[in-house]
């Protein structure tokens, strides 16, 4: 298929190059050309404005960083829905809210284009490797005519429901992850209080009931102070925001969710840029 790519930072950067690999005509658009030039140099067509990017794509996937970002690339006589041509699907990955994707599917389909929110999970280890997990909401017949993109970028690949599912699904990973990445930091640092072997105590407990992608993954950068960031603070926070707000539109307290948000923000000041496990800090005082 011929792809229109729109957002091409750390995540996407990778997702895009595993489109190509199997076999898809992937074009790219960002506002700054100098972040791209390996891609440039790799093959890809690179486009100054949105309107060309996805002109004449069969489908136009976005992986951008926040809600105000998804609403002002998609809507507007410059945006995605205005360009794209009859008949070809948007594809929007970047965790969002549900409300906004919903918003989304509603104006395509007037526009005569599908839609389908697919956000991810995995971080950039994932979308490295192509082992992500994507969450697919919209009409299960479009998802079904697109699965192929999809198993180019992902293994687990569900379709949800309708439009906004995918969000949803992806709200409930995070709040999932919340608790888990917050326990695992508590942990690391009890062992190093109590003057254990942090690695030890890891290789431990990691085997067991306790063990987690997070515990295995960001467990050791913890123990190391290695902050590099796979999925960044600053993001985490803006879906843990959404996910409280969907749950207040329902009357639905999240009580460990607003704990684990309220710890980050603390730290966000220093730490916004750094990778989720720098939440370590704010138990090492």
């Amino acid at each position: 298929m011929k792809i229109g790519f729109i957002g091409v930072g750390v995540m996407g950067k990778s997702m895009a190059r595993n489109l190509k690999k199997g076999g898809h005509d992937v074009e790219i658009y960002t506002r700054t050309k100098a972040k791209v030039l390996d891609l440039i140099d790799e093959g890809f067509a690179w486009h100054d404005t949105i309107a060309s990017c996805v002109a004449d794509k069969d489908a136009v996937i976005s992986m951008v960083g926040y809600p105000k970002d998804v609403e002002q690339i998609y809507f507007g006589d410059s945006g995605i829905i205005a360009n794209a041509r009859k008949g070809a699907c948007l594809i929007d990955m970047t965790t969002t809210s549900p409300k906004l994707s919903i918003a989304i599917y509603n104006e395509a389909k007037n526009r005569g284009l599908d839609a389908l929110d697919a956000p991810v999970s995995g971080g950039d280890v994932g979308a490295q490797k192509g082992t992500l997990s994507i969450m697919v909401g919209g009409e299960e017949k479009v998802f079904e005519q697109y699965k192929p993109v999809f198993a180019c970028m992902g293994t687990n690949i569900l379709y949800e429901g309708k439009a906004g599912s995918g969000q949803h699904t992806k709200m409930a990973n995070q709040i999932a992850i919340a608790g888990t990445i917050s326990g695992v930091a508590e942990a690391v640092i009890y062992a190093k209080k109590m003057g254990l072997d942090v690695q030890t105590t890891l290789d431990s407990i990691s085997a067991g009931a306790a063990g987690s992608w997070q515990m295995s993954n960001l467990g050791p950068k913890m123990m190391r102070g290695d902050f590099a960031p796979g999925f960044f603070i600053k993001h985490f926070i803006k879906d843990m925001n959404i996910a409280l707000d969907e749950a207040d539109t329902i009357g639905l307290p999240l009580e460990v969710l607003k704990c684990v948000r309220d710890h980050f923000q603390q730290i966000s000041e220093e730490h916004n840029n750094d990778g989720t496990q720098a939440i370590i800090s704010y138990y090492d005082k």
